[in-house]
């Protein structure tokens, strides 16, 4: 599944998207929405995307309908953990290629509101760096993604 967020709280579900290296996914507000984990309150580039497992999302959200209040911008069917994704890790999806960052994408005020506390405290769990709320990543080779697209790891 692939999300875009036109603005504050407002979720658009896309059949396909366009990843760009300066905009991540174009129409998303990912840029215009800062970041606190930089200096200059500027959107962090190692943070252009979050991503978060397809399965883990659902067993959360209890329906496909909800996934997109989770506020990543994809939904793969893909073992996001540190030993499958360490960072550095590049994936194609469709003509684009993304990469996998450092920075931890945990569970935040919005997604307690949305899914619970016990649901933040089971993707914020870190069980053998599973990261079940998912991954950061950044976008290293512009291109069109479509949701269903195979995800592939370059090696």
């Amino acid at each position: 599944m692939i999300v875009r967020r036109p603005d504050v709280d407002e979720r658009e579900v896309l059949s396909q998207g366009k990843l760009d290296i300066v905009e991540g996914l174009v129409g998303d507000t990912w840029k215009s929405r800062g970041s606190s984990r930089t200096d200059d309150g500027s959107a962090h580039p190692d943070m252009q995307l979050n991503i978060m497992n397809s399965r883990v999302i659902n067993l959360v959200a209890t329906s496909r309908e909800r996934w997109p209040l989770a506020g990543d911008q994809l939904f793969i069917d893909l073992d996001l953990s540190e030993d499958n994704l360490p960072p550095g890790t590049r994936l194609e999806l469709g003509t684009a290629v993304i990469e996998v960052t450092a920075i931890p994408h945990t569970g935040c005020k919005k997604f307690v509101e949305r899914f619970g506390l016990d649901a933040v405290k089971f993707v914020n769990s870190g069980i053998n760096n599973l990261k079940l709320r998912g991954v950061n990543a950044k976008v290293v080779r512009p291109g069109l993604v479509s949701a269903g697209d195979k995800v592939r790891k370059q090696t």
